[in-house]
């Protein structure tokens, strides 16, 4: 006798399949495991995900992203279809020399964070400051729209 999936072919079917698999979840546990450990190591990390806080005044959001060590030229920002992109690549290098030893150590990691912003935001009016491995970007926020209500006339 065969049976039949009741769930459609699809994505769902391998996120289902997933579920039920022992050995992907237990993949899956071990890989969230790794990645908690990880993360705040430089160099183990295989994405480098920068804080970010965002907030609002009646004028204005503001955008502070946690950059330590990473300079203006380290930074690349991008607005494309209300869509405000946070781009950069963290690298770090230090060396050390002993009387018994030569220590050299680098580490490298890309990151890029997306944040939408509502729809009328003037994209020359984004401003953006680095200070101290802090980025702030302020976005004037779009006036609101206004409804116009229309006379209806009857036809003659």
């Amino acid at each position: 006798m065969t049976t039949k999936s009741v769930i459609p072919v699809g994505t769902q079917r391998a996120v289902a399949s997933r579920e039920t698999n022992p050995f992907a979840l237990l993949q899956q546990e071990i890989d969230r495991l790794f990645e908690g450990v990880t993360r705040n190591i430089p160099g183990l990390s295989s994405t480098a995900m920068p804080s970010m806080d965002i907030g609002e005044t009646d004028k204005v959001i503001e955008i502070t992203a946690e950059l330590p060590g990473l300079e203006k030229t380290d930074v690349v920002l991008n607005v494309t279809d209300n869509l405000l992109t946070i781009r950069g690549e963290k690298k770090n290098e230090r060396e050390e020399k002993n009387k018994d030893y030569h220590l050299v150590e680098r580490s490298y990691g890309s990151f890029s964070r997306s944040v939408e912003l509502p729809a009328g935001v003037k994209v020359e009016d984004i401003t953006a400051e680095i200070a101290n491995g802090v980025l702030k970007v302020t976005v004037p926020k779009p006036a609101p729209t206004q409804v116009k209500q229309i006379e209806i006339k009857t036809a003659a």
